[in-house]
């Protein structure tokens, strides 16, 4: 298991990139729009600077459901591999059967 406070870590980074994605993209669209003045380019890139850090979508980690273990983790399943083989051996994932040749 990871540290409790690093998954409460990421989980409240992936509030906050929920919460601020539309700002963020609007302010996006108005700092690469070349049809708009510089000045008003300028200012929506520094209104984004100032949103808070963590509500970047870069800075959310993804981590195991079952375990929270950042690494070696599966996008589609949403569980890290050492997850996936401990509940495969159990037969808790449907269609999954153990390879041998």
């Amino acid at each position: 298991m990871a540290k409790k406070s690093a998954v409460e870590r990421n989980l409240k980074r992936q509030r906050l990139a929920a919460k601020y994605a539309a700002k963020r993209a609007e302010l996006k669209a108005v700092a690469r729009d070349t049809s708009k003045p510089v000045e008003e380019r300028f200012s929506a890139q520094l209104k984004l600077a100032g949103l808070p850090r963590n509500s970047a979508p870069t800075r959310v980690r993804n981590r195991c459901q079952v375990t929270g273990r950042p690494r070696g983790y599966y996008r589609k399943l949403k569980m890290s591999r050492i997850s996936l083989r401990q509940l495969a051996s159990h037969g808790l994932i449907p269609g999954m059967v153990k390879s041998s040749w």
